[in-house]
Formats: C-alpha cells, sequence, structure tokens
C-alpha cells in the first residue's frame, strides 16, 4: 500500500512518519505543495498515485485563528477541498484528522460522531468547513476526530507546563474545561490501524480517560518530579484567551472500539511522552 502524508513535518505528521513502517509512506510538507494551492496539489496527488491520502496539514493556533480567520478558512477548508478534490479525481481514499472544536461543549456525555456540530470559535468552524468539503467529494473517505494533542514532536501543552515549572513556583492553570489528551505517537498508530483496517465515515480517536487542563497539569508535573510547584485552578473566563473553547469536549470511543482499536489512559501516554522526552534529553 502506498501513502501520501500531507503534513509530514508536523507533531503528529512526524510520528505518523515514525510509526507507520509497513507500507510505502511518502511524506510530502509545505515545500512539496501548499495546500492552499489546488493545482500544486492535485499535481503532487497525481504524480504520487497513493492508495490514501492522509492529511494531517493544518492551521491549528486557536487565538490566532480568531485573529486570521482568512488564514485558518484558507487552510483548514479550502486547503482541505483542495486535498479532498485531487484524491478523488486520483481514485485515492482520503483520511482527515478533525477536532473536538467542531462542538459547543453544552453536553453532559460523550459525543458520538453522529451528534450535531456547533463550533464556538473560528478553528473550529474552519475544521467543520473542512470536513464538509471531505464528505462532499466521493464516499471513500474516513474523518477522524481527536482532542488535545500533545507530541515530542513539536510544541505542545505538557512541555510548556514543565517549561514554566523551571522558573516560577506557581502556575495557574484552567479547571472548567474537560477534554482527553491524546499523544500524537498513540493516535498515529490508530490512524495506520484504521487506514488498514479500510474504514470509512467519522470515527473518535483520543486516549482513554479524561480531565481538566488544571488536572492533566498536575498529573504532568506530578510524574516528572516537580511537586514542590503548586498549580492553582482558574476559570476559562480569567484565562482571557481570546477564542471560545468548549467547556465538555470528551469524545465517545465506542465506534473505534468496534473495530477492535483501543487507546490506553492518558496517564499512562503521558508517562510514555515524558520517556520519550528524556531520551531525547529534554527532560531530566
Amino acid at each position: 500500500m502506498k501513502i501520501l502524508l500531507i503534513g509530514a513535518s508536523g507533531m503528529l505528521g512526524q510520528d505518523l512518519v515514525r510509526e507507520w513502517t509497513q507500507d510505502e509512506m511518502i511524506g510530502a510538507t509545505s515545500r512539496d505543495a501548499d495546500i492552499r494551492n489546488a493545482h500544486e496539489v492535485n499535481a503532487l496527488v497525481s504524480r504520487v498515485r497513493p492508495d490514501w491520502v492522509v492529511l494531517t496539514a493544518a492551521f491549528t493556533d486557536v487565538d490566532g485563528s480568531e485573529k486570521q480567520p482568512e488564514q485558518a478558512f484558507a487552510v483548514n477548508a479550502q486547503g482541505t477541498e483542495n486535498v479532498a478534490r485531487a484524491a478523488q479525481e486520483n481514485g485515492a481514499r482520503l483520511f482527515f484528522v478533525s477536532t473536538d472544536y467542531v462542538f459547543d461543549g453544552k453536553t453532559t456525555r460523550p459525543y458520538e460522531p453522529n451528534d450535531a456540530i456547533a463550533p464556538l470559535n473560528v478553528y473550529g468552524e474552519s475544521k467543520a468547513a473542512g470536513e464538509r468539503a471531505v464528505q462532499n467529494h466521493g464516499t471513500d473517505w474516513c474523518i477522524a476526530r481527536t482532542s488535545w494533542l500533545f507530541g515530542a514532536s513539536g510544541a505542545s501543552f505538557p512541555e510548556k507546563i514543565l517549561r514554566a515549572a523551571e522558573t516560577r513556583p506557581e502556575l495557574t492553570v484552567v479547571s472548567d474545561q474537560v477534554g482527553s489528551p491524546t499523544y500524537t505517537r498513540d493516535l498515529a498508530c490508530a490512524i495506520r490501524d484504521l487506514v488498514h483496517s479500510e474504514t470509512r465515515g467519522i470515527v473518535n480517536v483520543t486516549n482513554a480517560g479524561s480531565c481538566s487542563w488544571f488536572e492533566f497539569a498536575k498529573e504532568i508535573l506530578r510524574q516528572a518530579g516537580r511537586n514542590s510547584v503548586r498549580v492553582l485552578p482558574i476559570s476559562t473566563e480569567q484565562a482571557g484567551r481570546l477564542a471560545k473553547r468548549p467547556a465538555y469536549s470528551i469524545l465517545s470511543p465506542t465506534g473505534l472500539e468496534a473495530r477492535g482499536i483501543t487507546l490506553r489512559d492518558w496517564r499512562e501516554a503521558t508517562a510514555a511522552y515524558l520517556s520519550e522526552l528524556r531520551a531525547l534529553g529534554r527532560l531530566a
């Protein structure tokens, strides 16, 4: 099987390259094709002739999307449509990575794939538009919604907490947003397995369990042996972030488990992430 990975230089993309060794993997970055340019995208896909196109490239700056909505939609909506059209025209199946931020967080139970979406911010709106673009171009596609990504191949919440703890005795972290932290190495393996099982439709893919950002920060510091750093809970309103966030964005794993795929608990994934940081010399 031949896989074209668009977004190979990103945090998830780099882990996909590391974990996906059974097939022929062609990693592409913006140097190979700017997904905002339909001609470049079609030329890339027609040249590679893959069985699957895996699209992880995205504009992921949630607050930045509020300041640059045109950029967010150019990449996450129009860019995704360009990839979806190129995949369809070249007979390739498409795997698209989406987000929990397509939901408004007003439920009290884990979201199922067929629940109505209602984004609260520009980033979520742009990714929802990307989902629609995928669905409008053929039937050979899979959309994976995931959440709260962290990994050693890029900037993410855990390392920011660890770096802040090096110089500050006290940290404040939002406690009224709940979701499922997801380790990109585990997500990469799940994407590979979903492609191998010829999965179609929308599926949720996160590490098991859930927590608030506050609880996540405390667990990171506990496992890293930084117990002397105090973590104080604050509200989303107190945090003063530009973009609205869903208060509850836990995604149901039922559909994933039905396909025989399970991801470990987020605490175990955090331990594996910290071990990776130590191996890279980025954590004592």
